[in-house]
C-alpha cells in the first residue's frame, strides 16, 4: 500500500504545497491530500512521477524498503516492515521494561498503555 506520510514528508522537505506538487504530477490538490492521508492510492503513472521527481524508489513510497525475513520449516515467511516501524521498535528497545512487557504479553502491554494514556 502506498505510504502517504512519506509523500507528505518529501513534499514538505522540498517546500512545496499540495497544489504545487499536484501540478507537477498532473493531479489535483484534493487528490494529493487524499493520497497523503492514505484515503486514496495513486495511479501507477503518478507513483512513477513521484519517484522521478523526488528521486526515490517505489519501495520507499510503498513502505516496503525494509524487509525482515522469518524462517519457519522449509517455507519462508516474509514480513514487510517500514523504516518507521523499525525505528519504533528500536525506540521501544531503549526502555527494557516496556519492551519486555509488550514482547511477552502484547495484549497486557497494550491495556497498560491504554490505561496510562487513556
Amino acid at each position: 500500500m502506498f505510504n502517504g506520510s512519506r509523500l507528505k514528508a518529501l513534499r514538505i522537505e522540498k517546500g512545496l504545497t499540495q497544489e504545487e506538487l499536484g501540478k507537477m504530477v498532473h493531479v489535483t490538490k484534493a487528490e494529493i491530500s487524499m493520497i497523503e492521508s492514505n484515503k486514496r492510492s495513486p495511479k501507477l503513472t503518478t507513483i512513477i512521477e513521484f519517484m522521478m521527481f523526488f528521486n526515490v524508489s517505489s519501495d520507499y513510497l510503498l513502505g516496503a524498503d525494509s524487509l525482515i525475513k522469518e524462517y519457519e520449516n522449509p517455507d519462508v515467511v516474509v514480513t514487510v516492515m517500514t523504516q518507521e516501524e523499525i525505528t519504533f521498535i528500536n525506540e521501544l528497545k531503549k526502555n527494557k521494561l516496556v519492551y519486555d512487557i509488550l514482547l511477552n504479553d502484547p495484549k497486557r502491554g497494550a491495556l497498560l498503555i491504554n490505561k496510562k494514556i487513556g
